[in-house]
């Protein structure tokens, strides 16, 4: 039986929770700088799970704030 508030499905691979790939990935990272990286991983982790393209186009929406942020020339 599937727990939607604390294992959804959409946050499961095989044996790792997104939160924890999370947290490994934004230590050592500011608030803001982690919340966007965070936030990146989160769509991009469950796109093909929950909602499609929609989730990739919301994790590319937070890396371009990232990229922006990380003061990016372009």
């Amino acid at each position: 039986m599937s727990d939607n508030v604390n294992h959804p499905e959409h946050y499961t691979a095989g044996k790792i929770e997104c939160i924890d790939a999370i947290e490994a990935a934004t230590e050592g990272l500011d608030g803001f700088e982690g919340m966007l990286t965070g936030n990146t991983l989160k769509y991009l982790w469950r796109w093909k799970k929950k909602n499609g393209v929609e989730d990739l186009r919301k994790a590319r929406w937070y890396l371009d704030k990232l990229i922006e942020k990380a003061g990016d020339p372009e």
